[in-house]
């Protein structure tokens, strides 16, 4: 791997409806893919990777590891995996509230920040400091968020439900990572479900 490639950083986050991507040398931002798609990472994912300079290669990884979409996080993982494999590159995992977390300080300037997105079976995926990512129902995350600003895809509900407060337009952006808390970066890219799966083992008969 060339000295070029070797200071890159690919960021990818597929934990919401978006398809986000990032190209850093060091701390500037060469190439990035950031857009709405919904549910179709898993056919977009690698063909916008691939689209990247240099098809995305890096000499580091780091992938969202949610709360979020739990196919989303499995699909980011997976092919987050399988580059570094192939490009003998370290892969880390991030935390994908705390990168929307990033983008609403930056464009407030406010250390303490509330992010609330959907996060299925009626209820929101919530996170504040010193709390972690809390998945509750609606009038539970108004009782316990207590930041004035608000960030993500619930923000303007959860502002509404508790009657004061501000919603600020933010969401999970590769492009954002540089101003992320670096506490939110893990050793390991392991899902950050957010709340124990669906499905529950029989028990043995």
């Amino acid at each position: 791997m060339s000295d070029v490639l070797a200071i890159r950083r690919l960021v990818i986050d597929c934990a919401t409806p978006n398809l986000s991507l990032a190209l850093f040398e060091g701390d500037k931002l060469i190439a990035s893919d950031h857009r709405q798609i919904g549910r179709g990472h898993a056919e977009a994912l690698v063909p916008a990777i691939a689209a990247l300079p240099d098809g995305g290669r890096a000499g580091a990884i780091y992938v969202g590891c949610g709360p979020g979409s739990f196919t989303g996080i499995r699909i980011g993982i997976a092919a987050a995996r399988a580059l570094a494999f192939a490009w003998g590159a370290p892969l880390s995992g991030f935390d994908t509230l705390a990168l929307i977390a990033a983008q609403a300080r930056r464009k407030t300037g406010a250390e303490r920040i509330a992010v609330a997105v959907d996060g299925g079976h009626g209820e929101w995926f919530v996170a504040e400091a010193p709390l972690g990512a809390l998945s509750l129902k609606p009038e539970d995350a108004a009782a316990v968020m207590d930041s004035p600003l608000v960030g993500g895809a619930r923000a303007a509900d959860l502002v509404a439900l508790r009657g004061w407060g501000e919603a600020i337009d933010a969401e999970a952006d590769a492009r954002e990572f540089p101003f992320m808390d670096q506490l939110a970066i893990m050793a390991s890219a392991a899902p950050l479900y957010g709340r124990a799966p669906d499905a529950k083992v029989l028990a043995a008969t």
